[in-house]
């Protein structure tokens, strides 16, 4: 018996730019919900020193858009047929890099494994939009747990 879950699986990423003092390496942060509940979130240092606020984005999306096919896949696996996955990003520069197949100057840096988040948003197997930053869930893991 399949289950259909419609428009109901979304994922939400935010980054700070060399957030930390020591390091200078960037946060990356990303929650997922299904059918409203979180089901899947993380917090970490990004594993490089990123050169621009737009790259630390970029890589933030990478991470998030494996974690959605990841659990796409669980959800298939668990009986349930899910709509595309909409994954929301607060910064706009780094959606137009993930949307443009153009080579461009200033992100020739950026390593070639990050590029397959190209290959699955023209394969439309995860779909990018923009959220506001103030509406942005992903941001709460930044805030300290005491």
């Amino acid at each position: 018996m399949s289950h259909t879950l419609k428009k109901k699986y979304q994922g939400f990423v935010d980054s700070d730019y060399a957030g930390n003092i020591d390091t200078r390496k960037s946060l990356t942060r990303y929650a997922f919900t299904v059918l409203g509940s979180f089901v899947s979130w993380k917090s970490n240092l990004q594993k490089v020193v990123a050169l621009s606020s737009t790259e630390t984005a970029y890589m933030a999306a990478t991470e998030a858009v494996k974690e959605a096919i990841w659990l796409k896949g669980l959800t298939k696996d668990l009986g349930f047929n899910s709509d595309d996955v909409t994954v929301y990003c607060d910064n706009q520069r780094a959606l137009h890099l993930m949307r443009n197949l153009m080579f461009h100057e200033r992100s020739k840096h950026i390593d070639i494994k990050l590029h397959f988040i190209r290959y699955v948003i023209t394969r439309e197997e995860v779909i990018m939009k923009k959220i506001n930053t103030a509406h942005n869930p992903a941001d709460m893991l930044t805030m300290c747990v005491t």
